[in-house]
């Protein structure tokens, strides 16, 4: 049993170090949100482009563009307020792929606009991809 616990840790240790859940919750994310026709091609295609952008030193690749960003925000600020709730905020970085379910992000007890969003997104699209 010993040798099974050892293994499941060396397994998950591994995908800690080199970040895979996260790429994978993260191009699930992309998948889900883009809904391509041809969805293998699209996922290799990311993985494509990824890899050349590290190869090169060219700027990362954007899979969320600022009228993507737009729109979602959009959807969620049905009212046309120009925030969104907190709440709203979180789940839509993690639905991104942004955010864990268990990550502690902090509440002003303001809206969060427009530019407060597409600049977390932003941020953390680049901190995502810069760690592969």
């Amino acid at each position: 049993m010993e040798a099974r616990s050892s293994r499941e840790l060396q397994a998950r240790n591994y995908l800690e170090k080199h970040r895979i859940m996260d790429l994978l919750t993260y191009l699930t994310s992309a998948l889900l949100f883009f809904r391509p026709e041809r969805p293998r091609e699209y996922l290799i295609s990311i993985l494509e482009r990824l890899r050349i952008a590290r190869l090169s030193g060219v700027a990362l690749p954007f899979f969320m563009d600022n009228s993507n960003i737009a729109s979602m925000f959009e959807m969620l600020d049905s009212s046309n307020k120009g925030s969104i709730s907190f709440v709203q905020y979180k789940e839509a970085l993690k639905t991104l792929g942004l955010c864990t379910a268990d990550e502690v992000l902090k509440d002003d007890g303001h809206g969060v606009t427009f530019e407060k969003f597409r600049n977390e997104v932003n941020k953390r699209t680049q901190e995502i991809w810069s760690a592969f």
